[in-house]
Parts: C-alpha cells; structure tokens; sequence
C-alpha cells in the first residue's frame, strides 16, 4: 500500500513545483516555446475542467473530486494484493486528482502550463498527465481482464 501512497505523493510534489515553478517566474498568459511548433509552455489560470469546460463550477469539483478520491482510495485498497497493474493506475488518478484539488481549494483555479502545439490541444499541467495516464492503465487492465474473461469462459476473444 506504501508504494501506491508514495506515487501519489511524488505526483503531488511534481505537480506543485511545476505549478509554483510557473506561477513564479511566468506571468499569467506568457508562453515559452521548448520545441517550435511542437511543444511549449504557456501560465494559464482555469477555473473549470478539461478543455475550459464548466468554468467557475468550484462546489461542484470539490465535491465531485472528494467522491472520486474516496472510492479510488477504498478501491485502492481492496486490489493493491491482487491487481498490481490496475494500483498503479489508481495511485496516477490519485496523485493527478489531489495535485488539482489542492489548487482549487487553496487557489480556486488550477496552474496550467503544458501546450500541444502541433494539435493544439489546450494547456494542461502534470497532474492531467498522470489522471490520463490513470485512466489509460486502468483501460488496459480492464482490456486485459475482459480477454483473459473471455479466453477462460471459451469464447474467441476480439
């Protein structure tokens, strides 16, 4: 369980020097460009979800992102024995979920910095990067169970 807990504390610390880092030395709409039209980081402020949506809905994401929090830790801790894949990725949502919660209790907005450009994909901070890269695993393993379902129970799998 200490090595899922310790994830998430390293995301957090991540997430929040990269935000401090960005807060400090960028002015808000500032952009830096790392690799031209590939990549760059840009101060951005958001006071909602992903891609800007639901802006100034702060109640909501509180609660919302409480519940999320608790039902990844309750589950964390029911398959951390068994499904080491399916940790890991619950610990990634943990530590994005809470790096983002912490800014919208203290702050009532979120630090973003990190920009797409060649797709231009809106600015996201590293938090998001690990909550995705949650997501992804527990796709995975979600993937990887219904085959290994399937295969057991004898129908072909896809």
């Amino acid at each position: 369980m200490v090595r899922y807990y310790s994830i998430a504390i390293g995301i957090i610390i991540a997430d929040h020097v990269v935000k401090w880092l960005v807060s400090a030395y960028m002015a808000i709409g500032q952009q830096i460009t790392i690799i031209p039209g590939v990549f760059g980081l840009a101060s951005v402020r958001n006071r909602g979800a992903a891609f800007g949506m639901l802006q100034d809905q702060r109640s909501f994401f509180l609660i919302a992102t409480s519940v999320v929090l608790v039902g990844v830790s309750l589950y964390l801790r029911k398959t951390y024995r068994e499904k080491k894949l399916l940790s890991y990725g619950l610990a990634l949502i943990l530590g994005g979920a809470l790096g983002n919660f912490i800014d919208r209790v203290f702050k009532g907005e979120v630090v973003d910095m990190l920009h797409v450009r060649f797709i231009d994909f809106p600015v996201f901070n590293v938090a998001d990067s690990f909550l995705c890269m949650g997501v992804l695993i527990l796709l995975i393993d979600s993937w990887r169970d219904a085959r290994t379902n399937r295969s057991s129970s004898g129908l072909p799998s896809a």
